[in-house]
């Protein structure tokens, strides 16, 4: 999604016609709700993680994986 973003801001940023891609990152952020609906509706009440998370956990080239808690 990340991806998208950036692409959708890179066309507003040169001003050109973003109305595909941003149409394409809306869809992506109605399935994500929809997931994380669904999630909470089976009984998921944890935090999930956001990007900072994500990124602060990915292991640096060269270095192994963390440890999963």
């Amino acid at each position: 999604m990340a991806d998208v973003e950036a692409s959708v801001r890179d066309l507003v940023n040169r001003d050109r016609d973003c109305t595909e891609r941003a149409q394409a990152q809306m869809d992506l952020r109605r399935k994500i709700n929809l997931l994380i609906g669904e999630w909470k509706a089976a009984g998921g009440g944890g935090v999930l993680p956001d990007i900072r998370d994500r990124v602060r956990l990915r292991p640096l080239k060269g270095e192994s994986k963390p440890a999963r808690r």
